[in-house]
């Protein structure tokens, strides 16, 4: 018997957005790290990243914005293939829909269906 795995809806609209930040944080090997990364979606609960140092699922990262200087900590919940730049899925430790300056309001929650 096989089961389909289902996507869960999104919890706010992702746009597509090409922006360096700063990102800070632990490598893979345990070191420090600062360096300008670059984004690739981004959405009130997080973005698509790309970083030149290799993370671990669950390390912790410090995001900048380039032109306000506001801080947002988030985890790392997706690791793409290690390449030049690795594609790093992070998620706020607290959703900040005005961070990226877009108007990314939340989704509606999803209602559970009529019985």
């Amino acid at each position: 018997m096989s089961t389909v795995a289902s996507e869960l809806p999104r919890r706010s609209g992702r746009a597509f957005l090409k922006m360096k930040l700063k990102a800070q944080g632990r490598a893979h090997n345990g070191r420090k790290f600062r360096e300008t990364c670059e984004t690739v979606a981004v959405n009130a609960h997080g973005a698509l990243i790309l970083l030149k140092h290799e993370m671990d699922n669950g390390e912790m990262l410090v995001l900048t914005h380039p032109e306000t200087q506001e801080e947002q900590e988030c985890r790392v919940v997706y690791l793409g293939e290690p390449a030049d730049r690795q594609r790093v899925g992070i998620e706020f430790l607290t959703p900040a829909p005005r961070f990226w300056g877009l108007d990314l309001e939340d989704s509606p929650p999803a209602r559970a269906p009529n019985n």
